[in-house]
């Protein structure tokens, strides 16, 4: 019986496959593509989403992935502030909630809040400044952000987010600093351990890095540097407990009972001049449902058709639709894509 020769094509197969892998070694490889910024910007663009997003929901599982939509809107547009606002009726909300214990059933404002801050936090620092809870026990159905402030080791950005350390900076004087790379930072400054801080880094290797207001990457950079999160109690409350001393100058509320975005905002027409824009998204009942359930607007007989008042503009961000209702976190993503075009130009 002749000899096969099926092992010698395999070895000669492999020991093709080790000659190009060896000759990719030569091939210049070029890192992943930066972050490009943008001219640096004080306006801010922030949304509101109410706490009915999860009330419907009937398994962890299912609030888990709706926030964590929520997170993934926020990052894929740029969004500066996401702010959670209670549209339950006021009888029914939960005052003395056990915050160390699973809150999506029972406070959902304070599980889209853990979910979120924990999402735009960077990867790396999360086991420290998250210690094991059961909010995150489905945190493995999380998507990843993967925004400018969650590094990746083949990257260089002008600014880095990083959490201190508790070990002995070289020296005997300053903070040393995690910032996700193989190698730690050293700061001039004390800062207490396990705080997190944003470092404008230096362009000498040899350099110090320097801790900056965690607006700097975008308001000097041009860096999007993630989103804060901000609970409020009611519908007013978004509007009134804006962390801007002006206020929001330019709102947007969201409705299937608004105009469309072409007749709101007309392509023909210069977009609004704004400081700080906020785009309130509504629940399985809308808008209308929270300022009903909001005392301070129930004074004022603000509720039902009456509810667009609240707003400089009233939209339906989908005519036409071809299902009946379309979920919060559906209506993100349909909404920032058409209002987009009010703050980016490219």
């Amino acid at each position: 019986m002749p000899p096969s020769f099926e092992p010698r094509r395999k070895k000669r197969r492999l020991d093709d496959e080790m000659q190009d892998a060896s000759e990719a070694k030569d091939v210049h490889v070029p890192e992943r593509e930066r972050f490009k910024p943008t001219e640096p910007r004080e306006w801010t663009i922030s949304m509101a989403v109410p706490t009915s997003l999860i009330t419907n929901c009937v398994t962890r599982e299912q609030r888990t992935t709706a926030v964590g939509n929520v997170a993934r809107a926020a990052a894929i547009f740029s969004v500066d502030e996401v702010v959670i606002f209670d549209d339950s009726p006021v009888d029914q909300r939960i005052t003395n909630a056990d915050p160390d214990a699973y809150t999506g059933d029972v406070d959902p404002a304070h599980f889209m809040e853990h979910l979120l801050t924990y999402l735009e936090t960077p990867p790396f620092m999360r086991k420290v400044l998250f210690p094991l809870h059961p909010n995150l026990r489905s945190q493995g159905l999380l998507p990843s952000l993967e925004m400018p402030h969650h590094p990746h080791k083949d990257e260089w950005l002008p600014y880095r987010e990083g959490m201190t350390l508790e070990l002995p900076p070289k020296g005997g004087q300053g903070t040393v600093v995690d910032i996700g790379m193989p190698q730690t930072v050293t700061v001039a400054e004390s800062i207490p351990p396990k705080t997190r801080v944003t470092l404008r880094m230096s362009d000498d290797p040899r350099g110090t890095p320097e801790p900056v207001h965690p607006a700097t990457p975008r308001t000097e950079g041009g860096y999007f540097w993630g989103f804060t999160v901000r609970r409020a109690g009611s519908l007013s409350a978004v509007l009134t407990e804006s962390p801007h001393e002006e206020g929001y100058d330019v709102s947007i509320g969201t409705s299937e009972r608004g105009l469309p975005l072409s007749r709101a905002f007309p392509t023909d027409q210069s977009p609004p001049d704004f400081k700080h824009l906020l785009v309130v998204f509504g629940g399985p009942r809308g808008i209308e449902y929270a300022a009903m359930n909001d005392p301070q607007l129930g004074e004022m007989g603000i509720a039902g058709a009456r509810t667009k008042e609240l707003f400089d503009h009233w939209v339906n961000v989908l005519p036409n639709q071809g299902t009946r209702n379309i979920r919060t976190d559906e209506a993100l993503l349909i909404a920032l894509t058409g209002l987009r075009r009010l703050w980016d130009y490219s």
